[in-house]
């Protein structure tokens, strides 16, 4: 994500999202500060090396009619077999089908990225991300201890297997 998007994506936030919704936590009081903002800014910044850098994570803006709309990661867990994904997206476009189909764009991507397994987090309560996981294939185990649900999903898009060489 280049600065032209990055900024995009924060004034996104900032008018349609709540700070707890499009990133990690950030010490001091609540809402949108400058210093959340930067905060905002630097995680998406730090992961633009992509999964081969030293973070191993893409971020990705979702657009919808050419407007950016949300973000999305992938990042590698373990060996580099699995990787993990997340998704936020602005109040205004939720219950569209967009995360859904943002969902399988990633799936694409991550098959293309050589994973096997894609696994997300959420929670019971997260209607919109069921819906989306289930409509994208996901196994779902829920804990049996807390509201937490584990996704698991098939990437889409496999590299194609090197051709078979002759040996002379």
């Amino acid at each position: 994500m280049d600065e032209a998007g990055l900024g995009e994506l924060l004034a996104v936030a900032v008018g349609d999202a709540a700070p707890e919704e499009v990133m990690p936590p950030v010490a001091g009081p609540p809402g949108w500060t400058p210093e959340r903002e930067e905060a905002f800014r630097a995680w998406h910044r730090a992961r633009r090396a992509g999964l081969a850098g030293p973070l191993r994570e893409s971020t990705y803006a979702i657009t919808h009619d050419g407007e950016i709309v949300g973000a999305a990661r992938l990042a590698v867990r373990g060996s580099g077999e699995a990787l993990e994904t997340g998704m936020w997206l602005a109040r205004s476009h939720r219950g569209h089908g967009i995360g859904t189909a943002a969902l399988r764009l990633l799936l694409d991507e991550a098959g293309r990225a050589g994973a096997r397994v894609v696994v997300a987090d959420t929670t019971a309560h997260n209607a919109a991300a069921l819906a989306a996981l289930r409509s994208n294939g996901a196994t779902l185990t829920p804990s049996e201890d807390t509201a937490d649900v584990h996704a698991e999903l098939v990437p889409r898009e496999r590299p194609s297997p090197a051709p078979p060489t002759a040996n002379p």
